[in-house]
């Protein structure tokens, strides 16, 4: 069983991921992390996140990046927002993403194409979506936790910032599936937002 759960970031949607993996016991991959070791990837060259051919170099960067904690930092996120609008960015992680999916047994992807792009066939799809206010106020308890000094203002401009790109670019749009079940998350509790995935995910298995 291939489960797809899209959204935009800080909606809650890696989080209920990995708790379908745990439910279900399948393996997981957040494919965002991916995009953020391409941008990580091309701040630790000095490229520029807008030039393609920067971009698509980072696309080789060493696996042990996947380990670097700055991946979750905003400066990694706008970074990995950036390198996606690129086609042959995506060209390039898509294979990865596609392999992981179709792994006997079935897997839980979480991302903003997986079932649109990367597995268009999964039997499960959700879309996770919450406001922007919500999703700041989220991200900035995250940042505090991590001891990270960011203004609550500042992230929500960047989230806003980083939707904007992720809906108008041209190659795999942050879009749902027509055949996804949007999930609300707003006001939402972890624990609550989770169960409301489960029964959702059981209900179409």
């Amino acid at each position: 069983m291939i489960i797809a759960v899209d959204g935009p970031t800080a909606s809650g949607k890696g989080t209920i991921a990995k708790a379908l993996a745990a439910h279900f016991g399948l393996p997981h991959l957040d494919t965002g992390l991916l995009y953020r070791a391409v941008g990580r990837q091309v701040a630790l060259t000095n490229g520029d996140p807008d030039v393609a051919a920067d971009a698509i170099a980072a696309c080789a960067f060493d696996e042990a990046l996947l380990d670097d904690p700055e991946l979750r930092s905003e400066a990694s996120g706008g970074f990995a927002s950036r390198v996606s609008v690129h086609p042959a960015v995506r060209a390039a992680l898509f294979a990865r993403q596609r392999a992981f999916a179709n792994q006997p047994g079935g897997a839980v992807l979480d991302g903003r194409d997986i079932g649109t792009v990367i597995a268009p066939d999964a039997a499960v799809k959700l879309f996770v979506v919450a406001s922007v206010s919500a999703r700041a106020e989220r991200r900035f308890a995250e940042m505090q936790a991590a001891g990270r000094s960011v203004a609550l203002a500042d992230i929500a401009a960047d989230l806003e910032a980083r939707d904007a790109r992720d809906r108008t670019r041209a190659q795999a749009p942050l879009v749902a599936a027509a055949d996804a079940v949007l999930l609300d998350t707003s006001d939402l509790p972890r624990d609550a937002a989770i169960s409301a995935a489960i029964a959702i995910a059981e209900s179409r298995r």
